[in-house]
């Protein structure tokens, strides 16, 4: 077991390192560098309003940035190891091809949550310095929701690397992160009061994609609203990992039958 997981570190290591070789960390402080420009305005307005509407703007910056970091990094785990031929000489070692998986998705995760992470802490300080409401348990909720969704869309991305090309897999993932972030909820809604055709399909699209909605907690922290209970809460962990892991299982099968 110890030797599995050092195994699977290895590979982890080796993904982050690459995305330092890579200068993806100066995208990064990029990034956090434009998330701060709405929250920089906050002295501009004295309207509590207007304020609420920034910190909603950069918020969603935050989950946009994060995102796009998570999707294009998990999607090019694979194809990059497989264009340079690398993988040959990994799967040649005692490294089976599951660990090699698991290990090319925790670096993927660990890129994006510390993406997401460095993209909070600029929302932080800014909110916490112009304004002096520093985070709180709901932000602390909002954040560790925010990265279990992150781990959830490396996931689903794994798997998609094995199913499609590169390319269309971040269109799929891109879409169906969009898509259900936006209508997630109203799935059951639509196949409630459409055609039979159109009904069964957003049947299936609410029972098999990820419910992204579920993390999403930026008008909670924007408006103030009450904390989630503990049992909303683990619940919402609970189904990004049981999600994770189905769609990494499905990862491991296919890119076991593949031939390499």
């Amino acid at each position: 077991m110890n030797n599995m997981l050092q195994r699977v570190f290895a590979v982890a290591g080796l993904s982050v390192t690459e995305l330092f070789r890579r200068r993806d960390v100066i995208v990064a402080f990029l990034l956090a560098a434009v998330i701060l420009v709405p929250l920089a305005a906050f002295n501009l307005f004295g309207v509590k309003g207007v304020v609420r509407y920034l910190r909603e703007v950069a918020l969603l910056l935050v989950w946009l940035f994060s995102l796009v970091i998570a999707i294009t990094t998990a999607a090019r785990q694979l194809p990059a190891e497989l264009e340079a031929r690398t993988i040959y000489p990994l799967l040649a070692k005692p490294l089976r091809r599951g660990e090699f998986l698991a290990g090319k998705f925790l670096g993927a995760a660990l890129a994006a949550m510390a993406s997401a992470l460095l993209f909070y802490l600029c929302y932080a300080l800014m909110d916490g310095l112009r304004e002096g409401a520093w985070p709180g348990l709901l932000f602390l909720q909002a954040v560790t929701l925010h990265l279990a969704a992150l781990v959830l869309v490396c996931a689903l991305v794994i798997l998609g690397s094995v199913l499609l090309t590169p390319s269309a897999n971040i269109t799929v993932a891109g879409l169906v992160t969009v898509g259900m972030l936006l209508f997630g909820q109203r799935l059951a809604d639509i196949a409630g009061g459409a055609s039979a055709v159109v009904a069964g399909l957003a049947l299936a699209a609410h029972l098999v994609l990820p419910h992204l909605e579920f993390f999403d907690l930026r008008l909670h922290v924007v408006h103030e609203w009450p904390l989630l209970d503990a049992a909303t809460f683990g619940a919402i962990l609970l189904y990004a990992a049981c999600y994770s892991a189905a769609a990494l299982v499905l990862a491991a099968w296919r890119l076991q039958k593949r031939n390499l």
